[in-house]
C-alpha cells in the first residue's frame, strides 16, 4: 500500500485517485474539533464550504458552527474550539459546521471513495482504521488558504511513519517522505517545534494557547469521523 501526502487544498486535483482512502487534516483546529466532537456524543456533523450554507442549516433549526480568521463567526452556536465540544449538550446532537480551511478541503475531497477526519488526538485509531482498510492513501493537509503549514504536515509526517513502520505501508512521495522527516525532527516537542509558526503565532496572538496544546497531544480520543455522504459520522 502507498502513502502520499499532498500539502494544500490547491493541490489536490494532481493527487486524486478514486479508489484511495483520503484522510483530511486540519490540527489547528477543524479536524481536532470534529474529533473532538465525536468523542463527546456528538452524531453527526455537516461540512459546508460557507457562512450563507450553515447560515441555511441553522434557520432549520440545527447547530451551526462557524469560524472564519480563527474566530467564532458572529451569529452562530460554535467555533472551531474543541472545548466549545466538550458540553455535554451536545451530545446527541447534528451540528453544521463550516471553517476557514478544514471544510473547505473536506468539500474539495469529496469524490474520494472514502474520507476520513485525522488529527494528533486520534493518531492511532486512524492509521489502525486506514491500514485495516487497505488501500493506499492520500493524507490532505488543509493547510491555510490553500498554502502550506506546519502542523498539518507533522500530522501527515506522523500518519505515514506510523504505517511504514506499523503496517509496512511505502513510499514513493517526495511530500510524504518530507513530511515524514519534519515529523522525526518535531516529535520530541511539537509544541515548541510549532513556536514561529505562522497559525500558533495567529492563534497565541487571540489567547488560544490552551487549544494549541491540547490538538498537538497525541491519542487523547481514540475515534475516527468518517464522511458518509452528506455527514461526517463515527467510523
Amino acid at each position: 500500500m502507498q502513502i502520499e501526502v499532498c500539502h494544500s487544498p490547491a493541490q489536490y486535483p494532481l493527487f486524486h485517485k478514486p479508489n484511495h482512502i483520503v484522510v483530511v487534516i486540519d490540527v489547528l483546529r477543524a479536524t481536532s474539533a470534529i474529533v473532538t466532537a465525536f468523542y463527546h456524543g456528538v452524531t453527526k456533523m455537516i461540512p459546508v464550504a460557507s457562512l450563507e450554507e450553515a447560515k441555511r442549516f441553522q434557520d432549520l433549526g440545527f447547530l451551526a458552527a462557524a469560524e472564519r480568521h480563527a474566530q467564532v463567526v458572529e451569529g452562530f452556536d460554535l467555533g472551531n474550539s474543541p472545548f466549545g465540544y466538550m458540553n455535554p449538550k451536545l451530545k446527541g446532537k447534528t451540528i453544521a459546521i463550516t471553517t476557514s480551511n478544514g471544510t473547505q478541503a473536506i468539500t474539495i475531497a469529496a469524490r474520494a471513495e472514502r474520507m476520513l477526519m485525522g488529527s494528533f488526538l486520534n493518531l492511532d485509531a486512524l492509521c489502525d482504521v486506514v491500514a485495516e482498510d487497505g488501500r493506499n492513501v492520500i493524507f490532505l493537509c488543509a493547510g491555510w488558504k490553500n498554502k502550506f503549514n506546519l502542523e498539518d504536515t507533522l500530522m501527515a509526517g506522523a500518519a505515514a511513519t506510523i504505517l511504514q513502520n506499523k503496517f509496512a505501508y511505502t513510499t514513493a512521495c517526495d511530500s510524504t517522505i518530507a513530511a515524514m522527516h519534519l515529523y522525526r525532527t518535531a516529535e520530541s516537542d511539537l509544541f515548541a517545534f510549532l513556536e514561529q509558526s505562522s497559525h500558533r503565532k495567529r492563534l497565541s496572538k487571540l489567547q488560544l494557547e490552551r487549544d494549541i496544546h491540547y490538538c498537538l497531544t497525541l491519542n487523547q480520543c481514540p475515534i475516527v469521523p468518517e464522511l458518509d455522504g452528506r455527514y461526517i459520522i463515527k467510523a
